[in-house]
């Protein structure tokens, strides 16, 4: 089998095993059945090893890492969320919010495997690491900005039915309020570090590649509004005592701005940030 072929290959299987993992904390959570309870961990890091797997080989096959179009970027938010996911439920040891998180992943893939296409000719600078570098740290940003906002919905939706004493599937399942905005408060911050050292790498370094660059580009402007929105939930949170409904908002409203970057602005307002 070629490698061309085994990547197209692999490009079909991950949707596939992302809806499966989805089904098994979507019973886990709606249901009870100890038999996915006790594998449900084990197939979530053999996906995101396949996944893994696959985006090396798509790197050896076409000699670039995946961050050349949007769809191939959309591949790296997927795993970069499942893995995110990984982590928060090894520390907390609570595996109920999965199936919100994971679907996220699996849109993602999905799209990205629908519409990801190999350009034949790519410039030298996609090989840079300062690049590779650069890119990573915003696709972490932004999948911190993912699973904030997740958990900020849940939180609002865990809001909502002890406000309405209706304790229904929610209240019994997701963890506790102090819980989930812990587990969103995490991803701010780290999703704040992450955004900085993408920002830096891109006023500093980014000029001295591209001819074109302009510090008005829209999808710099729009990066930048998001950290601006986190320093602001932040600084809030630190000096004015904000905690709650307030914060779980915000990191909505960053990952709103996080979709208009990753799509409208991406697509077709920005120039040197389309890396085809």
């Amino acid at each position: 089998m070629s490698g061309s072929l085994a990547v197209e290959l692999l490009a079909v299987l991950m949707p596939v095993l992302y809806a499966v993992l989805v089904l098994l904390y979507g019973l886990a959570f709606f249901g009870t059945y100890p038999a996915v309870e006790r594998v449900k961990a084990r197939v979530l890091f053999a996906v995101i090893v396949a996944h893994l797997a696959y985006l090396a080989l798509r790197t050896a096959v076409f000699d670039h890492p995946p961050i050349t179009s949007l769809f191939e970027i959309m591949s790296v938010l997927a795993v970069s969320i499942a893995i995110g996911y990984a982590y928060i439920e090894v520390r907390t040891r609570t595996g109920t919010t999965g199936f919100f998180i994971l679907l996220l992943a699996l849109a993602f893939q999905t799209a990205s495997s629908l519409f990801v296409k190999d350009s034949p000719q790519i410039p030298a600078y996609l090989h840079s690491y300062v690049l590779g570098f650069h890119v990573s740290a915003a696709l972490l940003g932004y999948t911190a900005i993912s699973l904030s906002a997740v958990y900020g919905l849940l939180y609002l939706l865990l809001y909502r039915e002890m406000k309405s004493t209706r304790f229904g599937v929610i209240y019994a399942r997701l963890p506790n309020l102090e819980m989930l905005e812990t587990m969103s408060d995490n991803a701010v911050v780290f999703g704040f570090i992450a955004l900085t050292v993408a920002i830096v790498i891109g006023i500093l370094w980014l000029p001295r590649v591209f001819q074109e660059y302009s510090y008005w580009d829209p999808k710099l402007i729009g990066t930048i509004v998001i950290w601006l929105l986190y320093a602001a939930g932040l600084a809030a949170k630190k000096i004015l005592g904000w905690q709650g409904r307030k914060t779980m908002i915000i990191a909505l409203v960053a990952f709103g701005f996080v979709f208009l970057s990753m799509t409208v602005i991406n697509l077709y307002l920005s120039s040197f940030h389309r890396f085809h």
